[in-house]
C-alpha cells in the first residue's frame, strides 16, 4: 500500500515590510518574525504598487513602511503608496530613522496609522500591531468638546510641570493642580476657568489620569495651528466634569519635533485668551520649543526627587540653560515625595542636596502612597478618589495660593 502526503499548506501573507533593503532594518526582520512567524513578506518600493493589485494583496492586513533619510528624496513614491494601501483598506505602520519632522508630517498626513521611530523600541511594534488590529471604540458621550466665545481676551496665566526624571510625579501635579484650580470657591464668584494641555506628544497620560479619550482632532489641530481659529482649537479640547477643560496628547506617539516653536506659542497664546489658567505638562526631553514654553511660562515647576538621578538631571538642565542664557530663575523646584517633618536624617539630606546643586527647593509634596496610583488608574483626581490625601491637600494648598497671588497682582494692577 502506498499513501500520498497532501502538498504542504503556506500560511497566507498577512503583512509586508516595503523598504529600499529591509536588511538595512535588521531590527524589524526580527520583531516581524516575532510577531507573524512566516505569515509576512518583503517588498521594495515599486514593487509595493505592483503587488497591491493582485489578488494574494487581498490578504493583507498591514504593510510596515519602513525608512530612512536617505529615501527622502522618493517622497512622493511614499505618499502613493500610503494612498494606494489605504484605497484597499491597508493599514499602515511607519517606521523611519533619521527623517525630517516636515517629511513625516507629509506621510502622516497621508493616513499612517501607526508611527514607530527606528531602532524600534522594545514590544513597540507588536503594540503597534495589536492597535491596528483592535476596532476603535467610540468616543464617550460624556467627553464632549467645547465651544468657546470668539474674541475673548483673558491673558491667563501659565504654569508648567516639568519632570526632570521619570517617576517623579510631574503628571500628577500638574492634572491635581488644573483641577484644583479649576474647582476653587470663593463667595459669590465663580471658580477660575482652567485648561490643562499635554505637551508630551509621545507618552502623556493626562488622558488616562482622567478618563478621557485620545482624539485625531488633537493632532489635525497641531498639525496646521497657522489655520487654528477659536473654533478649531475649541474641538480639539474635551471637559472634565464640565469644569476642567484639556488637551490631551495625540492619539499616536509623534515626534517632538513634529511640531514648530510657533506651532506652540499659537497653542498657548489661544489657550491664554479664553483661560484664567493654563497648565502644561511638558515631556521630561528638552525639545526646540522648550524654550518657547519656559518665555512664556508664569511659573516653572522642575519635579524632582530626592536621589541621584534626579540630583545629575538637575544639574544637567541648570547647564543647558544657563548655556543658551534662558531664564533658569523661573524654575520652582518641587520635591516629590520629600521626608516626613520627623525624619531629620532625610530633612539633612534635602539641605545637602539644595546647596550641592545652588538650588532653591521651594515645594516638598509628600508620598501620597498607592491611593496616587489608584486614583490615576480610575481615571479621577485626588480631590475626588482621596480628599483627605497629604499629597492632595499640599496640591490643594498650592492651588489656592496661586489664586490669591494672582487675584492680589489683578487689584494692584
Amino acid at each position: 500500500m502506498s499513501s500520498v502526503m497532501p502538498p504542504p499548506q503556506t500560511a497566507p501573507i498577512v503583512a509586508c515590510t516595503v523598504s529600499r533593503d529591509v536588511q538595512n532594518f535588521d531590527l524589524l526582520i526580527e520583531d516581524m518574525e516575532t510577531a507573524l512567524g512566516e505569515a509576512w513578506g518583503d517588498l521594495g518600493f515599486a514593487e509595493a504598487l505592483a503587488f497591491f493589485g493582485q489578488p494574494e494583496a487581498e490578504a493583507l492586513e498591514f504593510i510596515a513602511l519602513a525608512m530612512d533619510h536617505e529615501d527622502e528624496q522618493d517622497l512622493v513614491l511614499m505618499s502613493e503608496i500610503i494612498t494606494q494601501a489605504k484605497a484597499r483598506k491597508i493599514k499602515v505602520i511607519l517606521i523611519a530613522e533619521d527623517m525630517t519632522p516636515a517629511s513625516l508630517h507629509t506621510l502622516l498626513r497621508k493616513g499612517a496609522d501607526e508611527f514607530i521611530p527606528y531602532p524600534l523600541p522594545e514590544k513597540e511594534l507588536e503594540r503597534a500591531i495589536e492597535r491596528i488590529r483592535t476596532p476603535e471604540e467610540p468616543a464617550k458621550p460624556e467627553a464632549s468638546a467645547p465651544s468657546l466665545k470668539a474674541g475673548t481676551s483673558k491673558e491667563g496665566a501659565v504654569i508648567v510641570v516639568h519632570g526632570l526624571a521619570g517617576g517623579t510625579g510631574a503628571t500628577t501635579l500638574a492634572t491635581n493642580l488644573a483641577w484644583e484650580l479649576a474647582i476653587l470657591e470663593k463667595k459669590g464668584k465663580k471658580p477660575p476657568s482652567v485648561c490643562l494641555l499635554d505637551l508630551d506628544l509621545q507618552f502623556g497620560s493626562v488622558s488616562t489620569f482622567l478618563d478621557l479619550p485620545r482624539r485625531e482632532a488633537v493632532y489635525e489641530m497641531l498639525s496646521d495651528t497657522e489655520s487654528m481659529d477659536d473654533e478649531t482649537f475649541g474641538q480639539s479640547l474635551l471637559t472634565f466634569n464640565d469644569k476642567l477643560h484639556v488637551l490631551t496628547a495625540p492619539s499616536d506617539m509623534l515626534p517632538l519635533d513634529l511640531i514648530s516653536v510657533e506651532d506652540i506659542a499659537r497653542v498657548i497664546d489661544m489657550a491664554r485668551s479664553h483661560f484664567d489658567y493654563v497648565v502644561v505638562d511638558m515631556p521630561s526631553t528638552l525639545v526646540q520649543w522648550t524654550e518657547t514654553v519656559l518665555h512664556a511660562a508664569h511659573v516653572y515647576f522642575a519635579t524632582i526627587e530626592l536621589d541621584m538621578r534626579s540630583a545629575q538631571n538637575t544639574l544637567r538642565f541648570k547647564r543647558a540653560l544657563q548655556s543658551e542664557e534662558l531664564p533658569a530663575e523661573k524654575l520652582r523646584y518641587v520635591l516629590n515625595r520629600a521626608p516626613k517633618f520627623t525624619d531629620l536624617s532625610g530633612k539633612g539630606r534635602v539641605k545637602r542636596m539644595a546647596e550641592s546643586l545652588e538650588v532653591a527647593i521651594e515645594l516638598s509634596l509628600p508620598d501620597g502612597g498607592k491611593q496616587i496610583t489608584q486614583g490615576a488608574d480610575h481615571g479621577l483626581p485626588l480631590a475626588s478618589s482621596a480628599p483627605k490625601n497629604p499629597l492632595r491637600r499640599e496640591i490643594a494648598k498650592l492651588a489656592a495660593s496661586i489664586h490669591e497671588t494672582k487675584s492680589d497682582e489683578a487689584k494692584a494692577a
